[in-house]
């Protein structure tokens, strides 16, 4: 431990983007060599040669997402010292948040890769010369010493719940402001009645969202939404959600996803017309929406959809199915995915939107008859946690909807599936905010429960096996949120869709993490109802489920998307 503390903060950074670098060479060499067993005769990817391997693909990743995590931690932690204090030669708080991170997940991508070399297409010279190089080596041994993670668990116990800088600008620390007061006043006296009982969101808390504008976070200010209309502003979204869901994931965080998507499908593809007409109700909160895409046989599989859209006068029919449409009843209008045409073999070309008009109803179910004769019935799917919002199982009888609420016009037929990505790229990015959020509940509950609950004398957090878990979730927090700030910048200025899926995917899993050790913190009381720390490890384990399965956005998205655009230069791994 000694050359740790002589050693500079810039030359630990140094030595951590060295280590990074050797991880990524290893990464994206595996990543070559899968594109290489992939490959069809002609050069393009065969999706099912890329699924022979999928443990590899996921595992790819992971890594990858890990590593970009830790890049931009390490950004975060230079531009943190710029900021506060550039002479100290002591490590800043940030410093050693992105030190630790980068470290853990060195660590995790070797333990993932080097026990499988021939997988990855690796051999023993090429992981000496990379995982077990003397930079790689030393920087991790002097980061995961105990005596120094510790340490730092006791840092993060004198900062009352704060994880470092936020390092935001004056107008989104305004909106983090308000709406962690929002969260504190109005939301949390309400949301453990509200998730013990499976409530409805009371108008109390739908009021205070409408009334500063939630609702148009992601709408251009000409559509009545307070977004520019230069620029879109995914990182005051991201800010607003964090706040809310610190205050219920259920009752309040989840509020903006569904006009988030619709609003992001309307602008992508929707006509003028469309645009002038939702976008300002939406805005508003006077008209609240729900997204019914996932079918009961098909999940993710967007391309397989089955709900039928058959053309009549005047307008289309559908029949089929819908599940888990989170907010069904109280919506007043849903985004359906139908196929228009019923030829499977096109896949997603075969698939249009549709904006289906509704009454708004409270409670687990509701019944819909239209003057035509249609019929849409809906049920709520009881769930052990995400409560408030209520995801419905959709059943559609010959519903109408008029061709005027065909998305995009007569130039949207078979377009759905692109007006969905759209939509669920800022969905993606959203609910990374939602785990970063429920993280910073989590973890606060934490830090005060290890002060106050006293064991054999002593406050728990005087042991250092709670002090090294207070660091770790503080850092993994810290990241986790500077992650997605980062990813939201891009996506202000067009980039980063793929970095969605990847903040995402890396997050959701983390805030499972994150949860349980806050519960475990708690001992038998995190267990228990009245703790709001069992909820939010109950409601936790949905992030990584909804707006992309983990396993989906992985190997369909991620891997993909990293594999297609790997280079092959030679034998791989040689």
């Amino acid at each position: 431990m000694s050359a740790v503390l002589f050693k500079s903060p810039m030359e630990q950074l140094k030595q951590a983007e060295l280590a990074l670098d050797s991880v990524q060479r290893v990464i994206e060499y595996s990543l070559a060599y899968l594109k290489t067993r992939s490959q069809k005769a002609d050069g393009k990817i065969s999706a099912a040669l890329l699924d022979q391997h999928q443990l590899v693909s996921y595992d790819l990743a992971l890594s990858y997402a890990e590593l970009t995590g830790a890049r931009f931690g390490l950004d975060y932690a230079k531009r943190a010292r710029a900021l506060c204090c550039s002479s100290s030669s002591n490590l800043i708080l940030e410093e050693r948040f992105a030190l630790l991170f980068t470290a853990e997940s060195l660590q995790s991508i070797q333990n993932r890769l080097s026990f499988r070399p021939e997988d990855f297409g690796l051999n023993d010279q090429w992981l000496g010369e990379n995982f077990h190089s003397a930079i790689m080596r030393k920087f991790c041994l002097e980061q995961l010493a105990v005596a120094r993670v510790a340490e730092l668990g006791q840092l993060v116990r004198a900062q009352d719940g704060v994880t470092g800088l936020y390092l935001l600008d004056n107008h989104h620390e305004m909106m983090r402001e308000t709406f962690r007061r929002v969260a504190e006043e109005v939301v949390m006296p309400l949301a453990e009645e509200i998730h013990r009982y499976d409530l409805d969101i009371p108008e109390a808390i739908l009021t205070q969202v409408r009334e500063l504008g939630c609702f148009g976070i992601s709408i251009p200010e000409r559509f009545g939404g307070i977004q520019s209309d230069e620029q879109e502003d995914n990182l005051g979204m991201i800010v607003v959600t964090e706040e809310l869901t610190r205050g219920s994931l259920g009752a309040a965080g989840s509020l903006i996803t569904r006009p988030e998507i619709l609003s992001k499908a309307l602008l992508k593809g929707g006509t003028e017309e469309q645009k002038m007409k939702w976008l300002p109700q939406l805005a508003s909160g006077n008209v609240l929406c729900a997204v019914a895409v996932t079918e009961p046989n098909y999940g993710s599989d967007v391309a397989n959809m089955r709900l039928k859209a058959t053309r009549i006068q005047g307008g289309w029919l559908l029949n089929g199915a819908k599940s888990w449409c989170t907010f069904g009843g109280k919506a007043s209008v849903l985004l359906v995915l139908a196929r228009t045409n019923p030829d499977i073999s096109l896949g997603h070309r075969g698939l249009s939107m549709f904006l289906l008009e509704k009454p708004s109803t409270i409670g687990h179910s509701f019944e819909f008859l239209q003057d035509s004769g249609g019929k849409l019935s809906g049920k709520a799917i009881p769930t052990i946690g995400y409560r408030g919002m209520h995801s419905f199982d959709l059943f559609f009888d010959n519903v109408f909807v008029p061709e005027e609420n065909m998305l995009g016009g007569h130039k949207g037929e078979g377009m759905g599936f692109y007006f969905t990505m759209a939509g669920f790229a800022g969905g993606r990015i959203q609910t990374a905010a939602r785990a970063v959020g429920i993280m910073q509940a989590a973890y606060e509950k934490a830090i005060s429960y290890s002060q106050e609950r006293i064991v054999f004398g002593y406050p728990i957090g005087d042991y250092q096996l709670t002090q090294i878990k207070l660091a770790r979730m503080a850092t993994y927090l810290a990241i986790g949120r500077q992650f997605t700030y980062s990813v939201g910048r891009l996506m202000d200025n067009g980039e980063g869709d793929m970095e969605a899926s990847m903040v995402k995917f890396f997050t959701c899993k983390t805030a499972e993490w994150v949860t349980r050790e806050a519960l475990q913190i708690h001992g038998g009381m995190g267990y228990a109802e009245e703790t709001s720390v069992s909820r939010y490890f109950i409601d936790a384990r949905v992030l990584s489920i909804f707006e992309g399965a983990e396993e989906t956005l992985a190997l369909k998205v991620i891997a993909r998307s990293l594999v297609d655009n790997a280079t092959v230069k030679a034998e791989v791994g040689g």
